[in-house]
């Protein structure tokens, strides 16, 4: 049987390894810019998706960035989708303006 010990540990546990893939965010802008890494998505509503795109992974995925803010290496790696479909599905997002679009790169020059 579980102790209260036990399920918050797991739980920080879990929360604190799905903050630290955040972490990934590449250390210059300059090796950000190329695949989008330097980019950071956080969903303001749910959209109006196609068909195509209504699957268990993307409204995971979805639901992960109404809640956090993600990378596009986070969505590429747990989204389950090849890299060109989530490109489509983020260039559809903020088409729809149902995302915030940070730039990462802000907070490295800012840093360095």
């Amino acid at each position: 049987m579980s102790t209260v010990y036990d399920s918050f540990f797991n739980w920080a546990k879990k929360t604190t390894t799905s903050f630290a893939e955040l972490r990934l965010i590449s250390s210059t802008r300059k090796e950000a810019a190329p695949d989008g890494d330097g980019l950071i998505y956080r969903l303001k509503h749910w959209p109006e998706l196609p068909d195509t795109r209504r699957t268990a992974d993307v409204f995971r995925a979805l639901s992960v960035m109404s809640h956090r803010p993600v990378n596009r290496h986070w969505f590429v790696t747990h989204s389950k989708l090849p890299a060109r479909e989530v490109d489509q599905l983020l260039a559809h997002l903020v088409r729809e303006d149902a995302v915030e679009v940070i730039d990462g790169g802000k907070y490295l020059r800012d840093a360095a």
